[in-house]
């Protein structure tokens, strides 16, 4: 790659990320071109946000269409926009939740959830999940229950968070008591490396917070606008929550987050509670109709679900010490590995084979690819990861 961009980026640029050795100048449906001059498949999607892929016609023209207009206005005024693309939310999320308030990312998204529950039940303790992962933001990080993402920040975390063990009610009820605002979860833990729980654990989330007063916190950052096969990934196991969040795949590449609950609930922020300047302006909610409106009209929850159940059995089917699990739902795939060593093998040599992928959790392969993936773009993975271990 161009050394010029490796010694900007360590001059201008904090040094909070690891950066792998590439970088690129355009994107075309599911793959990426480098500056290298190579073509990668990539099945990052920019940490499952590109949910269209790259230059999605329509996307791009929406997006084109609504920069030449207004790309911002103040939410001082009514904005057009926004209030299309919360009607459109409202149509694909089930039941009355159907009031929508609109951030910039994923960890306000959560923060705003909080907030909400706080002044909605008058109480102050918030529940979530061991090896959870909520954002970076010191609320969402006082939620994330993984250390390694807390370490030399605890004075900014809040006393207010209590972590459950993930999968295990007991450890809930063991917590949960008239001081507990809401209780915070995720359908498939992304960043705790793909892991879901028993069916009839969410089941019971509901069940012990609706005895106890509590809300139910479905983050949906990851797993929500059609990751997982469904709009959200709670609707696999039939449990509604009092209040959603979502991120990541809504923009399709532009920063948005939005905070979905009941009327009753979202009643109590009223003017001068909660507020954000760039939240939900007309560019990002433009963007958020084109992602929505692509995925009814090309049917992509089909395309997700139906490859994404045949990927999942053929990574299954191979047989080999290296790989020692294979779990997920939809595009949100992880390749449990026998170690850390193994992952990081894996990814270099995919790179090296013109194919993107993600490692979380230290040994976890992540499969998070845009939606419009191909059976066919699949299959080279699969196929190269067999090479590769053999």
């Amino acid at each position: 790659m161009d050394q010029d961009i490796v010694e900007a980026t360590s001059k201008y640029l904090f040094p909070n990320y690891g950066r792998i050795g590439l970088a690129f100048e355009r994107g075309e449906g599911s793959y990426l071109y480098g500056t290298d001059g190579k073509r990668y498949l990539d099945l990052v999607a920019g940490i499952a946000v590109n949910s269209l892929g790259y230059a999605h016609p329509k996307w791009v023209a929406r997006v084109q269409e609504q920069a030449a207009k207004m790309a911002h206005v103040s939410n001082l005024y009514f904005v057009k926009e926004q209030a299309e693309l919360a009607e459109k939310i409202a149509a694909v999320t089930p039941g009355d939740l159907d009031r929508t308030l609109f951030v910039n990312s994923g960890a306000e998204a959560n923060e705003g959830a909080m907030k909400l529950a706080v002044r909605y039940t008058g109480r102050g303790r918030i529940l979530s999940a061991l090896n959870g992962f909520h954002g970076r933001t010191s609320a969402s990080l006082g939620a994330t229950g993984q250390t390694k993402y807390q370490q030399s920040f605890e004075s900014l975390i809040s006393g207010a968070f209590r972590h459950y063990d993930y999968g295990d009610v007991e450890s809930v009820k063991e917590l949960l008591d008239k001081d507990v605002a809401a209780l915070l979860y995720e359908p498939i833990q992304g960043e705790g490396g793909v892991v879901s729980a028993d069916p009839g654990f969410y089941k019971a989330l509901r069940e012990v917070c609706s005895d106890n007063g509590t809300l139910l916190i479905a983050d949906e950052v990851q797993t929500g606008v059609g990751r997982t096969g469904k709009w959200y990934g709670t609707e696999h196991y039939g449990v509604m929550p009092d209040i959603i969040t979502m991120a990541k795949g809504l923009g399709g590449g532009t920063p948005i987050g939005a905070v979905v609950s009941t009327a009753e609930i979202s009643d109590v922020m009223t003017p001068g509670t909660h507020g954000t300047t760039f939240g939900g302006n007309p560019l990002v909610c433009a963007a958020g109709c084109a992602v929505i409106d692509a995925i009814r009209e090309e049917k992509l929850l089909e395309n997700v679900a139906s490859l994404g159940k045949k990927w999942i059995s053929d990574l299954k089917g191979i047989r080999s010490e290296s790989i020692k699990d294979v779990r997920g739902q939809g595009f949100m795939i992880g390749v449990e590995t026998d170690s850390d060593e193994t992952a990081r093998r894996i990814q270099a040599a995919m790179r090296e084979n013109g194919i993107l992928i993600n490692v979380c959790h230290g040994r976890v392969i992540r499969l998070i690819p845009p939606l419009i993936l191909t059976g066919a773009q699949k299959d080279s993975f699969t196929s190269l990861l067999k090479e590769i271990i053999a």
